[in-house]
Formats: C-alpha cells, structure tokens, sequence
C-alpha cells in the first residue's frame, strides 16, 4: 500500500501466452478439427442429397397441380436448350414442368458426379391429377461419394409422391414397396 495515496499499486509483469501454452491450444484444436471433420461432410451430404429429393418433390407435386388447374396435361422431363421435353432417360441435366403454357417451373442440374435415375422420359399427368406410370415408380438420387445417403421419391399410380424413409432402422432408405434405395 502506497502511504501517501492511499491505494495499492501491484507491480506484475504483463506476458502473453507462452510457446507451449499456444502449442497445447493449437494441438487441442487439431484434434476437435479431426474429430469433428468426417461427420461434417457427412451432414453436408446428406443435406444436399435432402434438398434434391425434396425439390424433386416438388416439381412432382407442381407439375400434377398444373394439369388439375389447366384441366390440360402437364409433363415433368428432362429439358432441352429450348425448354422442351428432351427424349432421353438421363435426369442428371435440367428439369422442368411442362404444360400448355410451356415451362412453368424448372431445376437445375444435379451436382457433378451424383446420378439421378428413373426409369421413363417422362412423367405425366393428367386433369384428373393421375399420372401415366401403370405402376409404383421411383426416382432415386445416388451420391457420388456416400451410397449410403442415397433416397428416391416413389410416384404412385394415383400421381402422388412419397419421399423414402428408412423404415428398418438400418440407416438406409426404403420407398414405398419396402425396397432400399440402392445406387447401380
């Protein structure tokens, strides 16, 4: 205590952090990094595998909307330069909804190196909101990289869709007929 003032002064020596206490920082999190870094990108998958499925599903429900309201068929396909029907089987370029009144609504193409399969050119409705399909279908969207994640959107013969579900609990997904979304 200084006498003639009153206060206490403390005289410490201000330092930063010392070589080890910021190696043993750096080393702390490195290991957090490693630990947390695969099932970040697995999160990441399986978002991205969610967010196309789920947009597929959409362009489904627009398109079987579309031909109820317009009382005209309405398509889902793949697309051309020119915003028609392309005749092809490969979905992993642009798609779109198709009616009347040309394109109403589209999406683009898939991530490179993921594969989006279904088995017909197109899918097609009717004004009763049908669709041309004389059986359960499913698309199904395969990862690149993680098989596992893949998931479909199963159309029934009524035209409405369901998204798969893991069902079993084995951490793969199944559509509507029980059958695992597996990846050719």
């Amino acid at each position: 205590m200084d006498n003639t003032s009153g206060t206490f002064s403390f005289s410490r020596n201000k330092q930063g952090f010392t070589l080890i206490e910021t190696m043993i920082t750096i080393a702390i999190v490195a290991i957090m990094t490693a630990i947390a870094l695969p099932s970040l990108n697995n999160f990441i998958v399986q978002m991205r595998v969610d967010n196309e499925v789920n947009e597929l599903q959409r362009l489904l429900l627009t398109a079987r909307n579309a031909a109820i309201n317009s009382s005209q068929n309405a398509q889902l396909c793949p697309l051309k330069a020119n915003d028609t029907c392309k005749p092809t089987t490969d979905w992993s370029g642009r798609i779109g909804v198709i009616s009347i009144d040309g394109l109403i609504k589209e999406k683009s193409a898939i991530s490179t190196g993921d594969k989006l399969t279904f088995t017909s050119q197109s899918v097609t409705y009717d004004p009763s909101g049908r669709s041309d399909n004389a059986a359960l279908i499913t698309f199904k969207y395969c990862p690149k990289s993680d098989t596992d994640y893949a998931r479909g959107v199963s159309l029934s013969i009524s035209g409405r869709s369901y998204l798969s579900a893991d069902i079993n609990g084995d951490g793969k997904d199944q559509d509507r007929a029980g059958n695992t979304i597996s990846c050719p």
